[in-house]
């Protein structure tokens, strides 16, 4: 799939839009400390003293909140389980902006190195860490320093010592060859500008026969051109989504095998969240 725009147009897109989430979401906080102080009316999920409705169109306050073409019940904190969420604070749990929960399905093993692709406020990153201590090690990259900010914040509320904040992008994953036993991920992959080099870099940084199990947007092959051009679209995680051939056919030419995408739940009419597992060859 040929993309509408240059790379660093896509990126700033993404960027801008995912900085205004992170400083919501670090505003929300604050104006909830505040509250237990005050005992004022709490914040809305687009901010403090703010209702979705009053939000300019296309400003995602949070894409479980105000996400083009979605339900609520589509993204974010509400997918997760209590058990599932162990080990990340709350903050971090509300200040998802996924469409799964991939440390559902990663098994995750004491001992190993996890990547989190896109990390947000941390929310995966700190599940991670709890399921691979003792002696594993969990990374979150992301591109933003807003998200960043929030999930070293997270971090150190979680009192976790096996987590790293790296900032770069999916198409150069600041890490060695082979020095990953598991790639997650949370729907952050179709905002790429790159879709296969991404699945590439995962498949480099993999050790032989290490995991890759990410929750993403899936397109429907209908998806309409319209839909396609909207950069509100591309960065509320639909325009950019791969096909489930097109995402079958990147995972296989990246040397992933073992490919396993299942739908979980309708996020737009013409596209699903689906958990997309698969394993880096042997060889």
């Amino acid at each position: 799939m040929s993309e509408p725009w240059p790379t660093d147009q896509i990126r700033d897109n993404v960027r801008a839009r995912y900085a205004a989430s992170a400083t919501r979401i670090a505003t929300r906080i604050a104006a909830r400390q505040s509250e237990a102080a005050t005992a004022t009316a709490p914040s809305s999920c687009c901010g403090p003293a703010t209702d979705a409705a009053t939000e300019p169109a296309g400003s995602s306050c949070s894409t479980s909140c105000c996400g083009p073409a979605a339900t609520e019940e589509s993204f974010g904190a509400q997918l997760y389980d209590p058990t599932e969420a162990q080990g990340a604070p709350a903050t971090a749990v509300e200040a998802s902006l996924g469409c799964g929960v991939p440390t559902a399905v990663a098994d995750l093993k004491p001992g190993e190195t996890v990547l989190d692709l896109g990390s947000g406020a941390g929310a995966d990153v700190l599940i991670s860490a709890r399921r691979v201590a003792p002696g594993g090690r969990v990374y979150g990259l992301d591109m933003t320093p807003e998200m960043l900010q929030l999930a070293r914040a997270n971090a150190e509320t979680a009192g976790v010592d096996n987590v790293e904040f790296l900032q770069g992008y999916l198409e150069q994953i600041p890490l060695p060859d082979a020095s990953v036993d598991v790639v997650i991920s949370n729907c952050v992959i179709n905002l790429a500008a790159d879709k296969p080099v991404v699945l590439r870099e995962a498949a480099r940084v993999l050790r032989p026969g290490g995991r890759f199990a990410v929750s993403d947007v899936i397109a429907d092959p209908n998806l309409d051109p319209s839909v396609r051009s909207d950069p509100d679209a591309w960065s509320g995680c639909v325009a950019g989504a791969l096909t489930r051939t097109d995402f079958e056919t990147a995972l296989a030419e990246a040397g992933f095998v073992d490919i396993d995408i299942n739908e979980t739940h309708r996020v737009h009419d013409h596209a699903a969240s689906a958990i997309v597992r698969a394993t880096r060859a042997e060889t």
